[in-house]
């Protein structure tokens, strides 16, 4: 089965009076991943790697101590392929803040473009 990593704060996918799988790059028979931090976003990359895809939402949480977001595990993405030569998964955005939404889009479009070139 293939895994979906949710990065959400709010937005709970297992919720089954909304329909957040929707979203969902890979279809909704997958197992879904919950996570709600970039802490926890990060660990999950660092011990498993990459899933099959990703939907990310851009404002995590209302920590001042943390002004990490979305993107920056949008970046710990291509960081990886990178590191390893591969392209990036599948991905949506569930964020309802438009310009972070974009942010990401044009982050792992880029990288994705780059990373066809160079094949």
């Amino acid at each position: 089965m293939k895994t979906l990593l949710w990065l959400d704060d709010c937005r709970d996918p297992f919720d089954t009076r909304t329909d957040w799988l929707a979203f969902s790059p890979i279809g909704r028979d997958v197992d879904v991943v919950w996570l709600q931090s970039v802490d926890a976003f990060m660990d999950y990359i660092d011990q498993h790697g990459l899933p099959d895809g990703i939907c990310f939402d851009h404002d995590l949480g209302e920590d001042c101590y943390d002004e990490r977001n979305g993107y920056d595990c949008a970046k710990r993405v291509v960081d990886y392929c990178l590191e390893h030569q591969c392209d990036i998964p599948a991905y949506a955005i569930q964020s309802s803040n438009p310009v972070g939404a974009d942010n990401i889009r044009h982050l792992m479009d880029n990288y994705h473009d780059y990373y066809l070139r160079n094949q």
